[in-house]
């Protein structure tokens, strides 16, 4: 069976439901348009023709503080790959929480960036609380993830992979920009400051 939640703030039946044991759970948030269901997408060459992708729906995710390059290598490589990507960005409180820091620029600035972005179809707020890729896959049902080639070795993203492979999804890892990340950048920032 799978129980799906449909009512506005589903975060809390969603964790009663979770909490009661219940593995596929599926989430209609009546404030989200789902138009990637609906039909096919088409992001072909300017000439009108479709070029057939691996993916039909990719997912991204991260705090994007200090939109770079590497941010922009990652969105552009993952939609390579999906007819529709969304990007979950992590809340300033996400940001806290999971990596002991602040993010530089405000969550609602760093959303509006990602969306602005040509590459992403869909930015959507990561819930601090629901913001693991069991979380994202049980929402938006992606057929692959896609995450910097910095994470393929870690055991934990490899747990992530399992999980989506066993639900017919993939976790991609596109190459990791070495050349600059956020928090080089505010550490080039912080020792000229000093």
């Amino acid at each position: 069976y799978k129980v799906i939640i449909c009512i506005k703030n589903y975060v809390g039946a969603f964790r009663q439901v979770r909490d009661l044991g219940a593995i596929n759970i599926g989430i209609y948030d009546p404030n989200t348009e789902y138009p990637r269901r609906q039909g096919k997408v088409f992001n072909g060459p300017l000439s009108g023709t479709q070029v057939k992708k691996k993916y039909h729906i990719g997912y991204a995710a991260g705090v994007f503080d200090l939109f770079h390059v590497g941010h922009l290598n990652l969105l552009r490589r993952a939609k390579e790959q999906c007819d529709y990507l969304i990007v979950g960005v992590v809340t300033d409180e996400g940001v806290r929480r999971n990596k002991q820091t602040d993010s530089v620029i405000p969550f609602e600035e760093r959303l509006a960036m990602v969306q602005a972005c040509r590459y992403v179809d869909e930015a959507v707020e990561i819930p601090f609380e629901f913001c693991d890729t069991k979380d994202a896959y049980l929402k938006y049902q992606f057929d692959a993830q896609f995450s910097g080639s910095d994470y393929a070795r870690d055991p934990a993203w490899l747990k992530k992979r399992e999980f989506l492979r066993e639900h017919g999804a993939e976790l991609v890892f596109l190459s990791y920009t070495e050349s600059t990340s956020s928090t080089k950048i505010k550490e080039m920032i912080n020792r000229k400051l000093l």
